[in-house]
C-alpha cells in the first residue's frame, strides 16, 4: 500500500480536496488501517465520502492481478455512473487500473471472465455476475463497499440481493457501509451486512444547512409561483438550477413554461428509461442545460458542482402529506457543495404548505427568511 501513497494523493488532490472532509478525517484512518476495519458511516453524498471510500479500494488493489477485487454497489444505474467517474478520475495515476460496470444493459459473453480489478455496480446485476454468470470470482474480493444504503433498502429486492452478495465474499474482505439516514431499517440491514464494524455518525443538518441561505416565496396558485420563478431569473445570475415539483404532471407543465421563456430546460421523471435518465444528468452536468425541472426520483446523489440554486417548487411531503425532512434536505443539499455557499427558494402556494414549511423548519431548527419576488433590490440582495 504504501509505496502507491504518493499516487493515492495525488488522486485525492485531482477531486479538488485541499483538506480533508470530516468524514474523511473520521472515516481514512479506519479504512487504510492494517489489518483492514470494517466500517459503517453516515453522510451525506457531496462531503467526500465517495473519494474516502474510493481511497481505501485502491489501496487494497493489486493492479497486476487481473481480476476483481474491489466490489461497489449502487443503488441506480446513475450513482453508479457517477462514483465510476470519482474512481476514473482518481485513479488516473495508475495506468494498469480498470473498472468494469456491473449495470443493466452491459452484456458479457457466456464462459467470460471480468479482468478489470474494480466492479462497481447494482445489486441484481452483481449478484448475477457473481453467481449464476460467474463473471466475478467473490472469494477474491478485498473490499465490498456498499453505497446509499437507505437508497438501497427502499428499492424492491436489493436489500436482500445485496445480503446474498455479501455472504459469497470472504471472511476477511473489508466491508464499508455508507448512509445519509439510519433509521431502524437502515441500522438493521447494516449490521446484517457489516461484521464487527467501527461506526461513524455524523450530524448531518450541520453539515449541509450552514453553507445554504433558504428562503420561501408567498404565492396563491401555481402560475404566481410561475411568475417569482421568472423574476427570480430576472434578477440574479443563476449559474445552474434545480427545481423540484411533486408529480410529473407538474414538472412536465413547468419545463414546458420556462422552455417558452427562452431557458435551456432539460427535464428528469420516474417513467425515463434509466440510459434516458443518464443522458439527461450527463447534458446537464456539462451545462448544455441550465435548468433541470425534476420530481423526487432525481433528488438523491446527483453532483453537478454548478447548481447555485435549488428550486422547491412544491415542498417534499411523504404519502401521507407530512413533511418529508429527509427529502428536503436532500433537494436542497444539490447546492451549497463542497462548502460553497448556495440558494433554497421554497415556493408556498397554501395554508397547508405554510404549515409544512414551519414544521421543516421546526424540524431542522434553522430560519427560513420570506422574501418578496416583486421587489428586485431584495432579490439582489439574497444573491451576495
Amino acid at each position: 500500500m504504501h509505496a502507491r501513497k504518493p499516487q493515492l494523493l495525488q488522486g485525492v488532490y485531482a477531486m479538488g480536496f485541499n483538506r480533508p472532509s470530516k468524514i474523511q478525517e473520521n472515516a481514512l484512518p479506519m479504512m487504510l488501517a492494517e489489518p483492514p476495519q470494517n466500517l459503517i458511516a453516515q453522510s451525506q453524498s457531496g462531503t467526500g465520502k465517495t473519494a474516502a471510500f474510493v481511497l481505501a479500494m485502491l489501496s487494497r488493489v493489486e493492479p497486476a492481478d487481473r481480476y476483481p477485487q474491489c466490489l461497489c454497489l449502487s443503488p441506480t444505474y446513475e450513482l453508479a455512473l457517477q462514483t465510476g467517474k470519482v474512481i476514473e478520475q482518481m485513479g488516473k495515476f495508475h495506468p494498469d487500473l480498470k473498472l468494469a460496470y456491473a449495470v443493466r444493459g452491459n452484456k458479457l459473453d457466456r464462459g467470460q471472465k471480468v479482468s478489470e480489478q474494480i466492479v462497481i455496480g447494482t445489486p441484481g446485476t452483481v449478484l448475477d455476475w457473481c453467481s449464476k454468470l460467474k463473471f466475478i470470482d467473490p472469494k477474491k474480493i478485498k473490499v465490498f463497499v456498499l453505497d446509499e444504503a437507505d437508497v438501497m433498502i427502499a428499492t424492491q429486492g436489493h436489500q436482500d440481493q445485496s445480503i446474498r452478495i455479501q455472504r459469497m465474499l470472504p471472511r476477511n474482505c473489508q466491508m464499508l457501509l455508507f448512509s445519509a439516514t439510519f433509521e431502524d431499517s437502515v441500522w438493521k440491514f447494516a449490521q446484517k451486512v457489516v461484521p464487527d464494524p467501527n461506526i461513524i455518525k455524523l450530524k448531518r443538518e450541520e453539515e449541509t444547512l450552514d453553507t445554504i441561505k433558504q428562503y420561501y416565496v408567498l404565492c396563491n396558485n401555481r402560475e404566481e409561483k410561475f411568475q417569482a420563478l421568472c423574476n427570480l431569473y430576472g434578477a440574479i445570475t443563476i449559474a445552474q438550477a434545480m427545481i423540484f415539483c411533486h408529480t410529473r404532471k407538474t414538472a412536465s407543465w413547468l419545463a414546458a413554461e420556462l422552455s417558452k421563456e427562452g431557458h435551456q430546460v432539460a427535464l428528469l421523471s420516474g417513467e425515463m428509461m434509466v440510459e434516458q435518465r443518464a443522458a439527461v444528468i450527463e447534458r446537464f452536468r456539462e451545462g448544455k442545460e441550465k435548468v433541470l425541472v425534476t420530481t423526487n426520483v432525481c433528488a438523491r446523489g446527483i453532483d453537478v458542482e454548478q447548481v447555485s440554486v435549488v428550486i422547491n417548487f412544491d415542498l417534499p411531503v411523504d404519502k401521507d402529506g407530512n413533511p418529508d425532512n429527509e427529502t428536503y434536505l436532500h433537494r436542497i443539499g444539490r447546492t451549497g457543495r463542497f462548502g460553497k455557499r448556495g440558494l433554497a427558494v421554497n415556493m408556498v402556494d397554501s395554508k397547508h404548505s405554510m404549515n409544512i414549511l414551519n414544521r421543516i423548519q421546526e424540524h431542522f431548527n434553522k430560519k427560513i427568511e420570506r422574501l418578496d419576488t416583486d421587489d428586485l433590490d431584495e432579490i439582489e440582495k439574497i444573491a451576495n
